[in-house]
C-alpha cells in the first residue's frame, strides 16, 4: 500500500486506477484511509502537496457505482477536513513562530496565504478550501493570527461541510458519465488548473506590478 503513497502524481492523475483495487482488497478500511489523507492535507502545514479536490471527486465516483457508502463517505470526509483544519490552527496558535523561524516551512506560501486572509477575513477560511496549497495555510495562518477560536469553528465546519459537498456529490452524480469516466486524467487536471486559477491570477498581477 506504501507503494502508491509514495507516487504522488499517480495519486493525483490516476485515483480512477488506484481506487478500485484498494477497495477491493481493504474494504471498509478505506473510509478510514482516504479520511486520514484529507486529515493530512488539511492538518499538516508541511504537506500542501497531498491530495484534496482530486481524491473526492474520485472517491464519490467510487461510491456512485456502488464501491463505497456516499452518506458515510461524506460524513467521514467532512469530519477528517474539519479535524485536519482545527489541529493546524492549534498548531499555529502554538508553535506558528517557532516553524515560521525554522526551514520545515515555507515562508512563501506563508505570505500568500496570509495577504489572501488579509484581504478575505473570516471567510478566507471557506474560501481558501477550494485552492491547493492556500487551503492548508489558511488555518495555520489564523491560528497564527489568533483568530477567536469560536469564529473559527463556524468557518471550518461550514467550509469543510461546503467542499467536501461539492466535490464528493459533484463525483458521485457526474463522475461515471461517460464523458467524464473516460477522460477522468482529463478532468482532474481540469479539476487542478481551475483550483488554482485564483493563486496563478494574483501571482500574475504581482508580476506584472514588479
Amino acid at each position: 500500500m506504501l507503494s502508491w503513497i509514495l507516487k504522488p502524481f499517480d495519486l493525483i492523475f490516476h485515483l480512477d486506477r488506484i481506487l478500485p483495487p484498494l477497495i477491493a482488497t481493504h474494504g471498509d478500511w478505506v473510509y478510514g484511509l482516504l479520511s486520514f489523507i484529507v486529515f493530512l492535507e488539511t492538518g499538516l502545514v508541511i504537506a500542501p502537496f497531498l491530495p484534496g479536490d482530486s481524491l473526492l471527486f474520485a472517491a464519490g465516483t467510487m461510491a456512485a457505482i456502488g464501491s463505497l457508502n456516499p452518506v458515510l463517505l461524506w460524513i467521514f470526509l467532512w469530519i477528517a477536513a474539519v479535524a485536519g483544519d482545527a489541529l493546524n490552527y492549534a498548531v499555529g496558535r502554538l508553535a506558528g513562530e517557532r516553524l515560521l523561524a525554522s526551514r520545515w516551512l515555507s515562508r512563501r506560501h506563508y505570505d500568500q496565504a496570509h495577504a489572501f486572509y488579509v484581504r478575505s477575513g473570516s471567510l478566507a477560511i471557506i474560501l481558501a478550501r477550494f485552492i491547493p496549497i492556500v487551503r492548508t495555510f489558511a488555518p495555520f495562518v489564523a491560528g497564527v493570527s489568533r483568530m477567536p477560536y469560536q469564529a473559527f469553528f463556524f468557518y471550518n465546519i461550514f467550509g469543510g461541510g461546503l467542499w467536501v459537498t461539492l466535490f464528493v456529490w459533484g463525483g458521485y452524480f457526474f463522475g461515471n458519465l461517460p464523458f467524464m469516466r473516460d477522460r477522468f486524467s482529463t478532468v482532474v487536471i481540469g479539476i487542478v488548473i481551475v483550483s488554482f486559477l485564483p493563486f496563478l491570477w494574483k501571482t500574475s498581477r504581482e508580476f506584472k506590478k514588479r
